[in-house]
């Protein structure tokens, strides 16, 4: 009798180490699978950085060989990145670009550019305009950015457009004032820092010429609000 209840305690053992083996094997499998797919993973990951690694050392070498352009960044300061014109010459240009940005769509197209000319009586050929655009594109997508147009007047000031050029015509005709208020041709360190000082000056007077003018815009509208009201209760009485 105790040598039958003995042998059942074996075999209830035998089984559960069986059960437990099992189990444990069924873990390490699962593990395994876990292990081979972050290996996978990572590897995927290792391939996907390499082809981006890759495809930038391809754009950075374009670049230095001059086959592509840097991207530059879509939002720009005019006031920081073209010092030589007052805010009053930019804020011209901006009303003659959005003028002629009939799109709305914050670019000059060929045939935007082409009424512009047309306006200015300086009508291009189709060649010529397309011409006018490849000068200063600098992002090669055949239209003019306000930047890129701002850029036709930083050249024509600086005297870097020829005498023929379609965009020299353009400048001249824009009626933009483009002479240079910087530090160009300064004679020396001082006479340049004094110009510079000078400029900086000039530019918060513009500034608070134009808060000036909108406090007086905003109390003239003040004074026709209350004449107004005036009015009003003066009929209604």
């Amino acid at each position: 009798m105790a040598s039958q209840e003995l042998a059942q305690k074996l075999q209830r053992r035998l089984q559960l180490e069986e059960s437990g083996a099992a189990v444990e094997g069924e873990a390490e499998a699962v593990k395994g699978a876990a292990a081979a797919e972050e290996v996978e993973d990572r590897s995927c990951l290792t391939a996907s950085a390499g082809a981006e690694l890759s495809a930038k050392l391809c754009r950075r070498q374009d670049i230095n060989e001059g086959a592509a352009q840097p991207r530059r960044a879509a939002v720009f300061n005019p006031y920081t990145e073209f010092k030589e014109f007052s805010r009053r010459q930019i804020k011209d240009m901006e009303r003659m670009f959005r003028l002629y940005d009939s799109g709305r769509d914050g670019y000059i197209d060929l045939m935007e550019l082409k009424l512009m000319m047309e306006k200015l009586g300086a009508p291009q050929t189709h060649l010529g305009l397309k011409n006018m655009i490849k000068e200063v594109d600098e992002d090669f997508d055949g239209k003019l950015s306000f930047r890129e147009f701002l850029l036709i007047f930083h050249k024509a000031a600086a005297g870097e457009l020829e005498e023929d050029s379609g965009l020299l015509t353009l400048a001249k005709l824009s009626e933009i004032d483009v002479s240079i208020e910087g530090v160009k041709g300064a004679k020396n360190f001082f006479e340049a820092k004094a110009q510079a000082l000078s400029s900086a000056s000039k530019f918060e007077a513009e500034i608070k010429a134009e808060q000036d003018e909108r406090k007086r815009e905003e109390e003239e509208r003040k004074h026709r609000r209350a004449a107004f009201r005036e009015l009003k209760s003066a009929f209604t009485q």
